[in-house]
């Protein structure tokens, strides 16, 4: 396991953090979970408003939504291709994103929704008219995703907003990752980066989660995160052990809903014991310094072992190894100190499992 040298960190000056709606989020804090959202809504408001219900009922910190300009994102050969999938929600593939997008209203609706809950609400822009869409709504973040690592002109666009931007990395290198990061750079450094498998569901030997050190390493003053995309909720707790203070994993109301992506998305009682033991993890790992607790101090005791007679002692006997076994509780001597014992001479004497004491010892 990799260890987090944040020490190291704190003596060269640098602390990586992003604020977030108000929300700070560094090595000392914790996690800052997403329930992606996407398009899980299926285009309806009120399944839109159930899901943040329950995203924040679960404890997520944001609820996050998907965000696109169809026209202007698709080529018109792929718009207007049929589209016969189970999942679709028209006859066309761009009548299928049309009747899952949200306008202002819609938006609005959710953002008033999620003030009112205290969970962030943010979302995910695809192309340059959806940055303005909700640049104009005054999103706290923006999220970008794995596909558009490379669009080094979109990155700068929102970049000039002047919002935090989190980014995730999904089929990607270190040098693709490495422009994006420059990129926004030019603007501000208020940028997460988020270890991604583009796979859907990712499968667990494809995760890569050591990625997350690699990244810290080389980006000593971002914040540091994970996407997953995978089945289950194990991984995340993983993650954070290793350094990602950002956890996105895709939520839905129902995971048999039509859909691609509910299936392996978190339902709401899946989203809940992730949050609680994200919680749990940040309680456990504690300050690295090893310390007796007051609440291990009767076990110990009860189990730990005292030098005591083997047989009954006079008074006046010089002890010897044969004289004394190691026995619970841990009332007295330590076995540990039976250099000290040996050889010495017993003022009064001691019966047979009796403790054998340093008050009772000839110094």
């Amino acid at each position: 396991m990799a260890f987090i040298n944040i020490e190291f960190g704190y003596r060269l000056g640098i602390m990586r953090q992003i604020v977030i709606d108000g929300k700070m989020i560094n090595d000392d804090s914790q996690p800052f979970v997403i329930a992606e959202i996407g398009h899980n809504h299926q285009g309806n408001i009120e399944n839109a408003l159930k899901l943040i219900r329950a995203a924040a009922n679960a404890g997520a910190s944001a609820a996050k939504f998907q965000k696109r300009n169809n026209k202007s994102l698709f080529t018109p050969e792929l718009y207007n291709q049929l589209y016969n999938s189970e999942n679709s929600f028209g006859k066309t593939y761009g009548e299928h994103r049309e009747a899952l997008e949200f306008g202002t209203d819609e938006y609005k609706t959710c953002i008033l929704e999620a003030k009112r809950l205290g969970i962030t609400f943010f979302a995910t822009a695809f192309d340059f008219d959806s940055a303005d869409f909700l640049n104009q709504l005054g999103m706290p973040a923006f999220k970008i995703a794995s596909g558009d690592l490379q669009n080094i002109p979109l990155l700068k666009y929102i970049a000039k907003m002047n919002v935090p931007m989190i980014i995730s990395t999904g089929g990607s290198t270190f040098k693709m990752i490495s422009e994006a990061v420059d990129a926004v750079r030019t603007v501000h450094n208020q940028v997460a980066i988020l270890q991604c498998t583009a796979s859907y569901p990712a499968t667990y030997d494809q995760l890569n989660l050591s990625v997350i050190t690699s990244l810290r390493e080389a980006y000593p003053e971002n914040v540091i995160g994970y996407s997953g995309h995978e089945n289950g909720i194990a991984m995340p707790i993983v993650a954070f052990t290793l350094g990602a203070r950002i956890i996105e994993k895709h939520f839905t109301l129902n995971r048999t809903l039509k859909g691609t992506d509910h299936a392996f998305s978190l339902e709401p009682q899946g989203m809940q014991k992730m949050v609680r033991d994200l919680n749990r993890a940040t309680l456990s790992l504690g300050d690295g310094v090893k310390k007796v607790y007051e609440t291990e101090l009767a076990p110990i005791k009860k189990m730990g072992k005292m030098i005591v007679a083997a047989k009954n002692l006079p008074s006046g006997h010089k002890i010897t190894e044969s004289d004394i076994e190691f026995r619970s509780p841990a009332d007295g001597i330590p076995p540990g100190a039976m250099g000290q014992v040996l050889g010495k001479v017993l003022r009064s004497s001691v019966e047979r499992f009796g403790p054998i004491t340093f008050e009772n010892l000839q110094i």
